[in-house]
């Protein structure tokens, strides 16, 4: 019997008899498995992790981290020690070697005694942080210059030297060329604000592949620019005008801190992209544990241990840190270096996304993920 005017649910407005009234098997045959497998443009839900694996992964990998990061920071901070921090000396021969013989018998490789001609070029040398601390003896006068802005850990390792220099029978002045802040009475106002810009890029990276998947590479690149102008303008807002922790230029702050923001989140997006899930414990390996323990914001990279000191220089957090105290305190130390690094960070991620992008969307790719699936109007 054919009934006119019933329309299919499965293949469109048209007018057809439907597949219990076709009187031909082959056709009733098509059409169950028709409706068995409908198109939809929606993405598949993903079934996750089930069983053992559902139960030990968390653990496994959360613990993975929380020891990484137990690890790393012991090893650098548990009982840091100073590593040849260098000091500068501007004075005659035979004060210059009993100076140097004396701080030795205090901290044995502590420190390293640099020469300078003068006292004006060891002062500029302590301002530009080229040395912790300068020992003066041009006048008969001997004088100790140091910076408080290094922090309250060199601060007590450089300020007794003034006793030292001259054993028991005297001291000379001791002089602090460079304090703090008075908004950063402890000295960790920059680590802070660097420590608050690197978990915040993290988060940006992880959550802008759960939370937007399907982005195009042009919307991504663009939320993530949105996201280190914002982050930058809303730290140093807060950290320079609002609590006067960090002194300096405050659109230099900007730039650095925006650089600094966009190169950890370029990094961690870059990661998830090529290693999926994986990447989000990597990212906080790298980018959390390894590059906050080395940026030198708690101590110098000079404390740390040699296996990590080569990192303050390339990671992210070191340099934006160095950077950051160049402005607020040591005439731009690092900041020249600080721009070209980071911005090396974030181009060479966001290209190397946008390459990962151009070959997963291929034709040669697209056709080998879509093999064996069966036609849209099978």
């Amino acid at each position: 019997m054919h009934q006119e005017g019933f329309t299919s649910a499965t293949t469109g407005p048209d007018v057809v008899p439907p597949s219990w009234a076709s009187t031909d098997p082959e056709q009733r045959g098509n059409r169950s498995r028709h409706r068995a497998h409908p198109q939809s443009d929606a993405a598949p839900v993903p079934r996750g992790l089930t069983g053992t694996k559902a139960v030990l992964m968390p653990v496994v990998t959360v613990l993975t981290i929380g020891l990484v990061f137990v690890s790393v920071f012991l090893a650098a901070f548990h009982t840091p020690r100073a590593h040849r921090l260098p000091i500068a000396v501007a004075a005659s021969d035979r004060a210059a070697a009993l100076f140097d013989v004396k701080l030795q018998r205090v901290a044995p490789d502590a420190f390293q005694v640099e020469r300078y001609q003068d006292a004006d070029t060891a002062r500029s040398a302590v301002e530009h942080r080229r040395v912790y601390a300068a020992y003066v003896d041009t006048t008969g006068s001997p004088r100790l210059l140091y910076a408080g802005a290094n922090g309250l850990a060199v601060t007590a390792m450089v300020t007794p030297l003034g006793r030292d220099a001259h054993g028991d029978t005297g001291t000379i002045q001791v002089r602090d060329i460079l304090p703090l802040s008075k908004g950063d009475s402890r000295g960790l106002s920059v680590f802070y604000a660097s420590f608050g810009l690197v978990l915040a890029g993290f988060l940006f990276g992880q959550m802008t592949y759960q939370l937007a998947p399907r982005l195009s590479f042009r919307q991504r690149v663009v939320s993530l620019g949105i996201f280190a102008v914002a982050g930058g303008l809303a730290t140093a807002l807060i950290a320079s005008t609002i609590f006067d922790a960090i002194p300096g230029s405050f659109l230099s702050l900007v730039g650095v801190i925006t650089l600094m923001a966009g190169a950890v989140a370029a990094g961690t997006v870059l990661l998830i992209r090529v290693f999926g899930p994986v990447g989000v414990p990597l990212g906080s390996i790298f980018m959390l544990v390894m590059g906050n323990a080395t940026s030198g914001g708690v101590l110098p990279p000079s404390f740390l241990p040699g296996w990590l000191q080569p990192l303050a220089s390339v990671m992210p957090a070191g340099v934006g840190v160095r950077a950051i105290n160049g402005l607020a305190y040591f005439h731009d130390d690092g900041v020249g270096s600080a721009v070209v690094i980071l911005s090396c960070w974030v181009v060479l991620c966001v290209g190397a996304v946008f390459g990962l992008d151009r070959i997963a969307a291929s034709p040669g790719i697209v056709h080998v993920a879509h093999r064996g699936k069966p036609p849209a109007h099978a």
